[in-house]
């Protein structure tokens, strides 16, 4: 390696300089996704599915039978339901994304045409009458775009470069930054000037994103040639029945840590909803946008994600570290804590008929995302852990079909809530939780040790291990 190309190779914090622009372009990218994801359930409640607004939308009548099937929904449950049909379909179609760049485009014509596709959807949102066209569009833009520019994260290192998980931290983290900023901006610009001012504002973001895409588009390593023609492809080892066991218990955890994420997810949709009437948004005259509660999420995410990396990290280095179901089990188990305060919270809005302050907020989201900081990353180590050998990429594509279920959930569970009181409401989801909790445990004492071993204790000398 020449002088020059080794400094491009650490030019950023130690990095090579394409990592820069790549997770520029995911932050933008994910600022878009996110304002558009926060303004939706609020933009549908209380505009556009109602009288005046919805006979406005094209094609509407006949998408709204398909959702109907059951019988007639009320404003609010029909827009949760294609709340739960949006936020499920983009993590369907990256399967999609990545067949059209490894057989036909590449990807970087595939991300390019993602972005594109996205920015189109976010500037259709802004008119009524293109809503489902929109949604199209971000949809199968999502799809082309999501998995491809994280393939590229991982091309940017050798197979031994150690550099590559701290890659996706950084990568990640920018995404991190992208929640907390995009509801501060889209936000407020929809729910206080106009739901237009707010998609607009996601449009430009996304243009953004594709800009520093295309910019740094020099800095990114030559897609790869179609996995038919990759010998290394061809010759992976067949599959023996261990494996095939493997894999029935991974496809058999995708339902239950389905049932585990749907209180996390319903913060995106009906708590938005619930939060505008239960919680003191008002301060020194100026009521807050409710959007800024996902933002406040946001920053405490990032710090349970750091601090619970770093207490495992601790932990391991004195006592045996659990093992990755343990890890999800506590977490699960958190998230339900969560859901019970918002219950309470429910309970003393209906008791006293005042609304309760953002201290309960903040215990449901130091609850909730220290449990998911114990449940998401772990979930997906523990199927690249479990995974036969050569197939990693796809079983972690199987572990994702556990979000699109659980958007799919949420979007259905949704429709119960103008039917219950709040209170019956978030005890549902606590219900649904405390089930998959259940169901882990007992997938933990009858197939754990096989799926994923005991770890190596640490070298403590003659200080006796504490059982986990």
């Amino acid at each position: 390696m020449t002088d020059a190309a080794a400094r491009r190779d650490t030019a950023f914090i130690g990095h090579p300089i394409g990592l820069a622009w790549l997770t520029s372009a995911e932050m933008f990218e994910r600022f878009s996704y996110y304002g558009m994801q926060a303004l939706l359930p609020l933009y549908m409640a209380m505009t556009l599915l109602r009288p005046g607004h919805v006979e406005h939308i094209w094609g509407f009548v006949v998408f709204r039978r398909v959702l109907e099937v059951f019988g007639p929904l009320t404003p609010l449950a029909l827009g949760s339901g294609i709340f739960g049909f949006y936020t499920s379909a983009v993590y369907i179609t990256p399967i999609l994304g990545g067949l059209i760049a490894d057989r036909l485009t590449g990807r970087t014509l595939t991300v390019t045409m993602g972005a594109i596709l996205m920015a189109i959807g976010h500037f259709l949102m802004a008119f009524e009458q293109s809503f489902l066209i929109a949604l199209a569009c971000l949809i199968l833009g999502t799809g082309l775009f999501k998995g491809n520019i994280s393939s590229q994260v991982g091309d940017l290192y050798g197979p031994g470069d150690p550099r590559r998980a701290d890659a996706f931290q950084i990568f990640l983290f920018a995404i991190q930054i992208a929640s907390i900023v995009t509801n501060l901006v889209c936000g407020t610009l929809g729910e206080v000037y106009g739901w237009h001012w707010g998609f607009g504002a996601a449009g430009i973001g996304m243009l953004i994103g594709l800009a520093a895409y295309l910019a740094g588009r020099p800095t990114f390593p030559p897609d790869p040639k179609a996995k038919g023609a990759d010998p290394a492809h061809a010759a992976a080892p067949p599959l023996g029945a261990d494996d095939w066991r493997r894999i029935a218990v991974l496809a058999a955890l995708v339902p239950i840590l389905a049932m585990s994420m749907v209180g996390n997810q319903q913060g995106f949709n009906i708590q938005l909803i619930w939060a505008k009437s239960a919680y003191q948004l008002t301060f020194f005259g100026h009521t807050m946008p409710v959007t800024w509660l996902l933002s406040i999420s946001g920053v405490v995410s990032a710090f349970t994600i750091a601090a619970s990396a770093g207490f495992w990290r601790w932990w391991a280095t004195r006592w045996r570290e659990p093992d990755e179901l343990s890890k999800i089990i506590l977490g699960v188990a958190l998230m339900v804590c969560g859901q019970l305060v918002l219950a309470c919270a429910s309970t003393v809005v209906a008791v006293t008929g005042h609304r309760v302050g953002l201290g309960w907020a903040m215990a449901y989201n130091i609850l909730n995302c220290f449990g998911f900081a114990n449940m998401l990353p772990i979930g997906m180590a523990l199927f690249s852990r479990a995974a036969p050998k050569g197939m990693a990429s796809s079983v972690i594509g199987l572990y994702f079909l556990n979000n699109f279920a659980a958007n799919l959930a949420v979007g259905w569970l949704g429709g119960f809530y103008e039917k219950m009181t709040p209170t019956a409401f978030w005890l549902m989801h606590a219900g649904i939780m405390g089930a998959a909790v259940l169901l882990l445990i007992a997938v933990k004492l009858t197939v754990g040790p096989h799926l994923a071993p005991a770890y190596d204790a640490p070298d403590v000398g003659s200080k006796p291990l504490p059982a986990t």
